[in-house]
């Protein structure tokens, strides 16, 4: 039964090892780039290696309330990940000159359209296809509805 014992203390302590040393090439990755997405992933697989780390101790030193710390670490690395990527789409956002809010999203697209076709010279043919895509959510005689939905409103107020 030793025998058994010593082997799984072994098995612990090289598995800590290849973490640790995974841990180094991940460090290295997220100073070296070349990317920033590069740069959150290997943030991201640094915590999620220290949480591994984390478990194999509360197993080897039989602590049962490790395993509630690796919970509340894989909690806390997952909202700094969210962070950094929204800090990072913002910056990515604003480096290309767009509104970084819900709201810009629809004229965002239609900016880049817009600049798309202007390149292309194409700039009747998107207002052209803008019509169709109206056409299509309101029917072809959307605003003539709404007109008619407007004059019955008014007569129903002069009745």
């Amino acid at each position: 039964m030793e025998i058994i014992e010593q082997a799984y203390y072994g098995l612990f302590i090289v598995t800590i090892l290849i973490l640790a040393l995974l841990i180094l090439f991940c460090i290295l990755r997220s100073a070296l780039g070349p990317r920033t997405a590069d740069r959150i992933i290997a943030i991201n697989m640094i915590g999620t290696m220290i949480i591994m780390i984390i478990a194999v101790l509360s197993v080897l030193l039989d602590q049962n309330y490790l395993v509630d710390i690796c919970l509340i670490y894989a909690m806390i690395s997952f909202l700094g990940v969210v962070v950094l990527c929204k800090i990072y789409t913002g910056v990515y956002l604003q480096k290309k000159g767009r509104k970084a809010t819900l709201k810009a999203i629809d004229e965002n697209i239609r900016d880049q359209q817009l600049k798309s076709a202007q390149r292309l010279g194409s700039v009747k043919q998107l207002k052209q296809n803008q019509q169709i895509e109206h056409d299509r959510k309101n029917g072809p005689d959307g605003d003539k509805d709404q007109r008619k939905d407007k004059e019955n409103t008014k007569e129903g107020e002069e009745k």
